[in-house]
Formats: C-alpha cells, sequence, structure tokens
C-alpha cells in the first residue's frame, strides 16, 4: 500500500503542493486528475523519490520515501511526462541500458525482455533505433522501460501526451493489462483518460485534493441536478436573475451576453421542470428564445466546479 501522508512541496515561494493526504491500495488503478500545474507530477516525483518533500511524508509497504528512497524506488516504475528514451540507440540496447542500471542480471534480463516485448506489442521493432519509431511507439517503448524490472507499482505521468485518436486507444489497453496485475497511479488533465482507466479518482486543484472516490462516488453530490441553456435576444441581466426567484432550487450559474445574445446556463434538481415558467417570463419581457436545451450534469461538470469554480467533494 501506498501512504500520502500531509505531504506539502514548495519551491522557493511557491506553494505547489499543500498538507495532502491519500492512500492506494494494493492493485488498484489510481487516476490523478487536474488541471494543468494542479500539482500533479511535483506529487508523482516525491512519491517516486525524484524530489524531497518539504515536509510530510510518503510511506510504501512502511518504509518512507526520506529513509528509505532507494529500496522504493527499487519497487517503482515511472514514465514521467518527457519520456526519458535515448533516441540514437536501438530499442533493445535501451532496455539492455535500463536492466543494467537496475541491476538485473543477463539471464534475467533475456527472459524480462521477451515478457515486456509481448506485454507492450514491441515485436518487429527491437532492433530498430528509437529515433525512427512512430510517437506511439516510443510511448510504448517508455512504459517498456518503466516495467523491465517487474515493478510491484507503476506510476504514469501523462502516458498518452500527444499521441493520436488510435495510439491513445492501444495505450489505454496496455495500461488495463498492466494493471491487472500491479498497482498503478496514472497522471492527466484529460478526464475521459481517467474514466476509461481507473478504479477510483483523485481530482486535485491548486496543490490540494478537491474530491477522492470512485466516478459514481464523486457524482453522488452532484446527482439529480440538471442543466438548462437558453440563448435569448431582448433579455437583460435583471430579468434574468428573476428565473431564480421561480423556485429556491433553481441557480443561474451562468451567463454572458454577446453581440445582443444572452446566454445563461440554469442549475436545478431533476424533480423541477421550470421550463414553462421560463417561457411564460420570456413572453412577459418580450423575449425571443433560440435555444431551450437541457442536460443531466456529466462528470466534466463536476471536474469544472471542483477545479474552476473552487467546489470540494469529500467521497470515499
Amino acid at each position: 500500500m501506498i501512504e500520502i501522508r500531509n505531504l506539502v512541496k514548495n519551491y522557493g515561494d511557491v506553494k505547489a503542493v499543500h498538507d495532502i493526504s491519500f492512500e492506494v491500495q494494493n492493485g488498484e488503478i489510481l487516476g490523478f486528475l487536474g488541471p494543468n500545474g494542479a500539482g500533479k507530477t511535483t506529487t508523482l516525483k516525491v512519491i517516486t523519490g525524484y524530489l524531497s518533500p518539504t515536509s510530510g511524508n510518503v510511506f510504501v509497504d512502511d518504509m518512507n520515501v526520506i529513509e528509505d528512497s532507494m529500496e522504493i524506488r527499487k519497487m517503482i516504475g515511472y514514465l514521467p511526462e518527457m519520456n526519458p528514451l535515448y533516441h540514437d540507440m536501438e530499442v533493445y540496447d535501451f532496455l539492455e541500458f535500463v536492466a543494467h542500471a537496475r541491476e538485473i542480471d543477463k539471464s534475467r534480463f533475456r527472459s524480462r525482455l521477451n515478457e515486456v516485448i509481448e506485454l507492450c506489442g514491441l515485436k518487429g521493432i527491437v532492433h530498430k533505433n528509437i529515433n525512427e519509431l512512430s510517437k506511439g511507439y516510443c510511448q510504448r517503448v517508455g512504459l517498456a522501460q518503466a516495467i523491465i524490472h517487474d515493478p510491484k507499482i507503476l506510476i504514469l505521468d501523462e502516458p498518452t501526451s500527444g499521441l493520436d485518436p488510435n495510439q491513445i486507444v492501444e495505450i489505454r489497453g496496455l495500461i488495463k493489462n498492466l494493471g491487472k496485475a500491479k498497482t498503478v497511479i496514472i497522471s492527466s488533465h484529460i478526464l475521459q483518460e481517467i474514466q476509461v482507466t481507473a478504479d477510483r479518482m483523485i481530482i486535485i486543484n491548486k496543490g490540494e485534493i478537491v474530491a477522492n472516490g470512485t466516478i459514481d462516488e464523486l457524482m453522488v453530490d452532484f446527482k439529480g441536478k440538471t442543466r438548462l441553456k437558453l440563448e435569448l435576444k431582448n433579455a437583460d441581466a435583471e430579468s434574468l436573475k428573476k428565473v431564480q426567484s421561480f423556485n429556491d432550487g433553481i441557480l443561474l450559474s451562468e451567463f454572458s451576453e454577446k453581440d445582443g445574445i444572452m446566454t445563461a446556463v440554469l442549475e436545478y434538481p431533476n424533480s423541477l421542470d421550470p421550463r414553462q415558467d421560463i417561457f411564460m417570463h420570456a413572453v412577459k419581457h418580450k423575449w425571443v428564445i433560440l435555444e431551450m436545451s437541457r442536460h443531466k450534469t456529466s462528470l466534466e461538470d463536476v471536474f469544472r466546479n471542483l477545479t474552476i469554480e473552487g467546489g470540494t467533494t469529500n467521497a470515499k
């Protein structure tokens, strides 16, 4: 098990991570999600021993990264956001080099190489130079170097960054397959990336955890809400705000005006349907309704609420 306990990491006066705590269970795929600059990469670098914490600690199987950094590193396979490849080397030579750095003997390397080639889909390119490979195959080689020593823990930072849609699907499938036998932490700022790979997700924003739970759990605090989008002509902000008085459950969450068209988003419980009242209000105030469309709150809306609007949820 991995336990992050009261972790703080500062870069001078910049507070990158603010006193965060969470656990990752053995065999779990954890999605670590947040906007760019949220503190994801910094947290992963502390877990891997690449950076020292300002305060707090990280525990792996009762060892901690301050006192037992080298032992913990042996248990971790790490694919950083900037794939650590030597582009002038052949794939075979590069993986042999990584294995030597990991103190894997030649006989063990040969057996692991065959396993990794099969698992990462590297047949046919083992003796190619890395600089001849597509971005998708480079990511596969990056994953191969991360698992060549058969680690218990796999930490992946933005593993599909820069890939085309077909390559993304392939790498996602590979990660899911690796997750059957390893504890995985996968970091991304792309919601769909985490949805299709992770058992649970943590959302971090401005160095603080704002959500922790399964997708279903994270939806609980937002479940039962409908968002109604309106596009109106001849509307004004004051009369629009009066729509909230129709019912205590109606919230005007967004509105803007451009070229004489007012765009507004209302949020309310699914048990309500204020559309008729809104239509009558529009007639009374001589609005022209260009659009009235509704949809239930999605996970994207939850993410936006937590990372832009500053909400929190403590789902466990």
